[in-house]
């Protein structure tokens, strides 16, 4: 096993550290923290709490994981910040643990990419792949699926559900749960379509997202009820995946409304 630790770096003698591991200048490393094989840190960097970071990770200038969150309710108690492999984290980003009274835990899947500024709150549960651009930012307890886009400055209120690969455009408010595939803008932010452009550079078949098109513009529809868009898209569309993700994330238990296209 070996590390490169750089003579002005603070790093406790009961952190584990995987095989390759680097740390730059100046930054501290606390005792319950784990570093998978072949993390990069580099300089000014602090990581504290109960905090593992997966292997190829690399933390740039000024990122700060594992202090205490931001919520008052909070007294101290362990609770963890769980980071998965080949993420990315610009300088500045921030991520927190859980709370007793949360999930108790804060987890971060794998191959994101966090740009600078960018925030991930207490007990939040944030999928792969994932882009948050600079500033962006999610509140306590939301849920961030796969291959989700943040844009720039974008804000997720807390305890919200962002589906899998939806694009939050730019400086948007997002206040309800943002239907997986969809496309939203705006502030306070509003449903502006399904994410066509990110489904095409991630290969969706055209047949599939014909379908999804056809059922986003029956479920969204003036005609009827919601409820009974709801029945018919999910009868109509029964055998597209994506289709029925939706109405499966719908119809879930939910903390937040829905959000929806303007009228």
């Amino acid at each position: 096993m070996s590390q490169i630790i750089h003579p002005t770096a603070l790093v406790d003698p009961a952190a584990q550290l995987g095989v390759d591991v680097e740390i730059g200048p100046f930054s501290i490393i606390g005792p319950r923290v784990v570093l998978g094989d072949r993390v990069r840190v580099m300089s000014h960097v602090t990581v504290a709490g109960l905090t593992e970071l997966g292997a190829d990770s690399v933390l740039y200038p000024g990122v700060h994981l594992g202090h205490p969150p931001q919520d008052f309710k909070y007294q101290g108690e362990d609770t963890t910040l769980i980071i998965g492999e080949r993420n990315i984290l610009r300088e500045n980003v921030t991520m927190h643990p859980g709370t007793s009274v949360g999930r108790g835990s804060t987890r971060v899947g794998d191959d994101g990419y966090f740009m600078v500024g960018s925030h991930v709150s207490h007990d939040s549960l944030v999928g792969d792949r994932v882009v948050f651009a600079n500033g962006a930012a999610i509140g306590g307890g939301t849920t961030i699926g796969d291959h989700v886009i943040l844009g720039g400055y974008a804000g997720i209120h807390q305890n919200s559900r962002v589906g899998r690969h939806a694009f939050i455009g730019a400086m948007a408010m997002v206040t309800s749960d943002v239907i997986p595939y969809g496309s939203v803008i705006g502030n306070h932010a509003h449903l502006a379509g399904l994410n066509v452009v990110g489904l095409k550079r991630r290969g969706m078949p055209r047949e599939t997202l014909r379908d999804l098109r056809a059922a986003y513009r029956l479920l969204f529809a003036e005609e009827g009820t919601f409820q009974e868009r709801l029945d018919d898209v999910s009868r109509d569309y029964s055998d597209n995946a994506p289709v029925k993700e939706i109405i499966d994330f719908i119809r879930a238990d939910a903390k937040r409304s829905l959000c929806m296209p303007h009228d």
